[in-house]
């Protein structure tokens, strides 16, 4: 494994939250907390690494600039400009709604995750599209 092998791990790791994220969110609509704990564990654990992995990259490699103009640069430069402002919340919103768990205020858990897990699941899920624009489908010149 290389530096370069990195995004498409990364990726892989916000697809895996993006599943996590979706099926703890289904679990817990149908009352089943059982089942939404672990996932929910392993969307975060997934998040986490993806987290490590971005920063050793971008410490390596630096930002990747994509150049891109016309019709992609209006469809990547929004998706991108939302997915970057929305991850720098998620982390805290995150961390703001596991601390409830801790302390057992399934109220306060419950009011913040109903923000937490749309914006994170955005994050995700956008985090797999700007790869795959930037690496896959329309790389830079």
């Amino acid at each position: 494994m290389s530096i370069s092998d990195l995004p498409a791990i990364n990726a892989s790791l916000n697809a895996l939250s993006t599943i996590f994220i979706s099926a703890g969110w289904f679990w817990i609509r149908r009352n089943i907390w059982q089942r939404h704990v672990p996932c929910m564990i392993a969307a975060i654990i997934c998040s986490t690494l993806f987290l490590v992995g971005y920063i050793v990259y971008h410490a390596h490699v630096g930002e990747k600039s994509s150049g891109y103009t016309g019709v992609i640069a209006w469809i990547y430069f929004p998706i991108l400009i939302s997915h970057v402002l929305l991850a720098f919340v998620t982390l805290p919103l995150v961390i703001v709604t596991l601390v409830p768990v801790f302390r057992r205020r399934w109220d306060r858990h419950r009011r913040l995750g109903r923000w937490t897990m749309p914006i994170w699941l955005y994050v995700s899920v956008t985090g797999v599209l700007v790869y795959f624009m930037l690496y896959k489908w329309f790389p830079p010149t």
